[in-house]
C-alpha cells in the first residue's frame, strides 16, 4: 500500500456522451483510519466548450418542486475553495497520468 492518497481513473465504455471517466480516491497508509479504503463517485466530464471538469459525489433531493444536489464530500469548515482545490488536484493527476501513458 502506498503511503499517500492517490487517484485512479476508470474508463466507462457505455457512459453518457460527455463522460470522460470516473475517478476514485485511494487512501494510502498515512491516511489513518481510512487507509486502504477508496472513495468513489467522482466523474470527469467534457463541457460543450471542450473544457474538462470534475463532479463530486452528490445525493439528489427535492426542494421547492425542483431537484437539487447535496455534495457528499465537504471540507471541515465548509469553504467552497477547498472543493475547488480537490477538483484541481484530480484534474492535475488526470493530465499527469495521461502524459505518462503517452510517453511510456
Amino acid at each position: 500500500m502506498k503511503n499517500e492518497t492517490t487517484v485512479h481513473f476508470v474508463e466507462r465504455t457505455n457512459g453518457p456522451e460527455r463522460l470522460i471517466c470516473e475517478a476514485e480516491l485511494v487512501f494510502g497508509a498515512a491516511a489513518g483510519p481510512v487507509a486502504g479504503f477508496k472513495l468513489v463517485g467522482f466523474s470527469l466530464w467534457r463541457s460543450a466548450d471542450g473544457d474538462v471538469y470534475v463532479s463530486l459525489p452528490a445525493r439528489p433531493f427535492g426542494a421547492g418542486g425542483g431537484r437539487r444536489y447535496f455534495d457528499l464530500l465537504r471540507s471541515e469548515n465548509g469553504e467552497s475553495a477547498d472543493a475547488k482545490r480537490l477538483k484541481g488536484w484530480v484534474l492535475d493527476e488526470y493530465q499527469r497520468q495521461g502524459e505518462e501513458a503517452r510517453t511510456a
